[in-house]
């Protein structure tokens, strides 16, 4: 199967959110230390968020990511802030990820993730950067 990946605008969120909220609810399952379901869905509909979809022949979505854009002093940042899917981390998807962040104007994409899912992304071309350590206050 051939995913084609797609970059969801505003002016088509909330036709395309109830095709993608359950995968978002799959995540926030795993690990719902970062944002809750309306704070996605906040940050996507207000444009604060890129949101991509994976999709197949028959455009059913198979997947779906979540793009910040950060502007820093010498790049800009597009920092995956959520994936989601059954099998979408693989070259050819990462690669048409990469080309939507540079459409918008990203010299660099970023993620944060945990060690089981850092081989995985290490096997489409990513490298570690840093470690992220964190403690509440």
């Amino acid at each position: 199967m051939t995913l084609t990946v797609k970059p969801v605008f505003t002016d088509h969120f909330h036709q395309t959110w109830p095709l993608v909220e359950d995968f978002f609810k799959a995540v926030l399952k795993v690990d719902a230390e970062e944002y809750t379901i309306d704070q996605i869905k906040g940050l996507l509909s207000q444009g604060i968020w890129l949101l991509l979809v994976a999709v197949d022949e028959q455009n059913e979505i198979h997947g779906v990511g979540t793009i910040e854009f950060i502007n820093k002093f010498n790049d800009r940042i597009a920092f995956i802030t959520t994936l989601a899917g059954k099998n979408i981390v693989n070259e050819d998807v990462y690669k048409q990820m990469c080309a939507i962040a540079k459409l918008n104007g990203a010299t660099k994409v970023r993620c944060a993730a945990k060690e089981s899912t850092v081989r995985l992304y290490k096997q489409v071309g990513m490298k570690e950067r840093h470690i992220i350590l964190e403690a509440t206050l």
